[in-house]
């Protein structure tokens, strides 16, 4: 099978770990990754300066993404999923609309379809691949562990232009956590945002958000928490020491984007999934129990 994608500006240029963990996990499940020539930014920065010109944008990657004649285009990042879906929905839905980016994307000797399957990592891997399939290919199981998951806000909400699971209960990651053996723990912060939204305009609105969530879930004792959003990743894993300065508090909290579980239950090495790039996770830190189920014995590498 193949699927288009599209990486967006933030794991290419800062969350390389997302980007390697993508690669190496996708073959196992006879899955050939196909890159976007050409592709631009989502749009999402100038959204709220000018609309149609962040609509154009995505509508730009859209129709890159039909010229592979490929139907299905994952795209990793929660808000670039958002951006494209949403254009998606406007362009299918507002006909004075798909005239004008029909008619700028001509510049370029662009067509736009509507034809195009939008996914995320996780919808993907739990409605395509079905989670089933994930359990099967699985050769080392985490039983005994326990991990709470962080879905993000943007691939939740506004349920009405079509998102990857529901806006209020959202199970679907959880779900694929567990097929991997772990148990997944249900906790009232789960909705609560990253702060990622807010970082360059109220940094210490913003840290106080991923601190006191990290902090609500540090509490439970949970051997580590799990996203796929690569600003939430960058809020929880490489902004938690600050995060822990502006509320207060200690953290220490392992946090792993869901496709480097997958890998490490794949029995793919540690390395390749990028996990000497997360800031916050270390074996060390882990329990003599965690450890010997996540990293077996042989498999630590002294750089992290």
């Amino acid at each position: 099978m193949k699927v288009a994608i599209y990486w967006g500006c933030e794991i290419p240029t800062a969350q390389y770990a997302y980007e390697m963990s993508i690669r190496q996990v996708f073959p196992h499940f006879d899955i050939r990754l196909v890159d976007l020539k050409g592709a631009s930014c989502c749009g999402g920065p100038v959204r709220s300066i000018n609309t149609s010109a962040a609509m154009y944008l995505s509508a730009r990657n859209l129709a890159l993404s039909s010229q592979t004649g490929i139907e299905d285009l994952l795209v990793p990042c929660n808000e670039c999923h958002f951006m494209l879906s949403e254009t998606k929905y406007r362009i299918d839905n507002d006909e004075k609309m798909r005239e004008k980016i029909e008619k700028l994307l001509a510049e370029e000797r662009l067509t736009y379809s509507s034809e195009v399957k939008i996914w995320h990592v996780i919808d993907l891997f739990h409605d395509l691949v079905k989670v089933d399939a994930v359990k099967a290919k699985v050769k080392r199981r985490f039983e005994g562990l326990k991990f709470m998951v962080h879905p993000g806000c943007q691939i939740i909400r506004p349920s009405e232009i079509g998102r990857v699971d529901h806006a209020e209960r959202p199970i679907k990651l959880d779900a694929l956590v567990e097929a991997l053996g772990a148990e997944t723990l249900d906790y009232s912060e789960k909705l609560d945002c990253c702060g990622a939204a807010l970082l360059h305009s109220h940094k210490d609105a913003a840290l106080s958000l991923a601190g006191s969530k990290l902090k609500a879930v540090q509490s439970y004792g949970v051997d580590g928490f799990v996203d796929s959003c690569p600003y939430c990743h960058m809020m929880y894993d490489a902004k938690q020491e600050e995060a822990a300065t502006t509320v207060g508090g200690k953290l220490s909290l392992s946090v792993l984007y869901y496709t480097q579980l997958l890998g490490l239950a794949l029995g793919v090495d540690q390395e390749k999934l990028g996990l000497h790039l997360n800031q916050s996770f270390n074996p060390n830190k882990l329990d003599a129990r965690a450890k010997n189920i996540l990293i077996p014995r042989g498999n630590l590498d002294d750089r992290l």
